[in-house]
């Protein structure tokens, strides 16, 4: 992991949010390692929050988050069908911490989201655990601490921060 530039993160980054403004979730799901975690804890809660005592707002593992690519995907998920529009900004790219085995980044993000007329912002921070998997970045960890103080006026997370 030494040999990973900033840049080489900020790319990794740039495609992830392009995924998913294109609404290719499955092929972002393979950004994701077997074991992985992706958490959006409530606004109130400290950023170092268990899932495990607290209420998150997403607590998916690998398997859950397979399942909510798939539900997301379908035109039965009606709070996404047809899909959102969205367009999404990551800035403040940093390395936090660094092993052989692993990496810790940051990064500040902006997810504008529109949808029956209405345009929604969800803005806060990204924390990862990012691996090398051969030559590629690959997620473990991924929690997007939601700046706002609540989901008002929107209400709801109902796509992939």
């Amino acid at each position: 992991m030494h040999s990973v530039s900033r840049s080489d993160v900020e790319d990794f980054l740039f495609a992830e949010a392009d995924l998913l403004d294109q609404w290719r979730l499955p092929e972002w799901l393979t950004l994701f390692t077997d074991d992985a975690k992706y958490e959006v804890p409530c606004t109130d809660l400290p950023p170092d929050a268990s899932p495990d005592t607290n209420l998150f707002y997403i607590a998916d593992d690998r398997v859950r988050l397979g399942e909510r690519v798939k539900r997301l995907m379908k035109r039965t998920a009606h709070a996404e069908f047809p899909h959102s529009k969205t367009s999404r900004m990551v800035g403040n790219v940093r390395i936090r911490a660094r092993t052989d085995d692993d990496m810790e980044v940051s990064c500040v993000f902006q997810t504008l989201r529109t949808k029956d007329g209405n345009t929604d912002l969800y803005f806060g921070t990204s924390n990862y655990r990012l691996i090398k998997d051969g030559e590629a970045l690959r997620i473990r960890e991924k929690r997007c601490l939601l700046g706002s103080e609540g989901l008002r006026p929107h209400g709801r997370i109902s796509i992939v921060l």
